[in-house]
């Protein structure tokens, strides 16, 4: 197995038999419904023009990247922010499902990733999330 650090933790990139987790994107999509359904109300009522999306593969230029923020942050946000689109979360599939041998490792992995993200919108940085155990 090949492993790389993520976070201050090691995470499995592709088993060593090349097998990667199999999971159809609506089933992956789910995942990301519950563990959005799992953030507490007291925060969900605070987060603000942000979309969620699933998406099978990252960038080319970060191919194992799990998620990524786009937007302006909450903290951020003045007067001027009016009649601006929707901020974007994107989690993305495949990476996760490479990195991940168990459904249950899918399942952890997606609720750090979601948690992880969401954060970003309330204008967290990854400095202190990684000191969270969010990295």
């Amino acid at each position: 197995m090949r492993e790389w650090i993520r976070g201050g933790r090691v995470a499995r990139v592709v088993p060593d038999n090349g097998r990667v987790l199999e999971m159809t994107r609506e089933e992956f999509e789910e995942l990301v419904a519950e563990a959005l359904d799992r953030i507490p109300p007291e925060l969900t009522r605070l987060m603000d023009n942000v979309a969620v999306f699933v998406e099978d593969e990252p960038p080319a230029d970060d191919p194992e990247l799990l998620g990524l923020y786009e937007g302006t942050p909450l903290t951020d946000r003045g007067e001027w922010y009016a009649g601006v689109l929707p901020d974007r979360i994107t989690i993305y599939r495949g990476p996760t499902l490479r990195m991940c041998e168990t459904r249950e490792d899918v399942v952890a992995e997606t609720e750090v990733t979601v948690v992880h993200e969401i954060a970003h919108h309330f204008g967290i940085d990854d400095a202190r999330l990684h000191a969270l155990g969010y990295g």
